[in-house]
């Protein structure tokens, strides 16, 4: 229905910032409030941070691209779908994935909550992932409308 936007990024935490700019960015034009702004830039920070750290976790060949892709469309005046994929490893076990405080990454003090925290902060959140290819996580929003009366 609306614009579409598809961006590349290398999947290392140094362009989580930038992940997140481009979700406010996108978005701004939609005439969010500051409290949905926040729930999306979160939301997209967590999903490019899994993709990064799980993704592609125990890859140290610094040759090997580890791209993550992002798209944002609008699927309506007032409804955004953003899909964050990665080429990794891919999720063995989705449902384990997605409970509260389970976490792979237990050395470097990570909570568990990414998925809790998409969850919590859009309307639809959908996780596909095959081991050995790679996990799209697939978020949908619908903004508040506010017309100023």
């Amino acid at each position: 229905m609306g614009k579409e936007l598809k961006v590349q990024l290398e999947g290392v935490l140094e362009n989580q910032s930038l992940a997140r700019a481009i979700a406010a960015a996108y978005v701004a034009e939609m005439d969010p409030t500051v409290d949905e702004l926040t729930e999306i830039k979160t939301a997209v920070s967590e999903a490019f941070s899994n993709a990064a750290l799980h993704g592609y976790q125990g890859e140290t060949d610094e040759n090997v691209k580890k791209p993550v892709y992002m798209e944002f469309s609008t699927i309506s005046d007032d409804t955004v779908m953003i899909k964050v994929e990665d080429k990794g490893k891919g999720i063995e076990d989705i449902a384990k994935a997605m409970e509260p405080l389970f976490t792979t990454d237990t050395g470097n003090n990570r909570s568990g909550m990414g998925f809790t925290v998409m969850e919590s902060f859009t309307d639809k959140l959908k996780v596909d992932s095959r081991p050995g290819e790679g996990t799209t996580i697939t978020m949908i929003k619908k903004l508040d409308t506010y017309y100023g009366f």
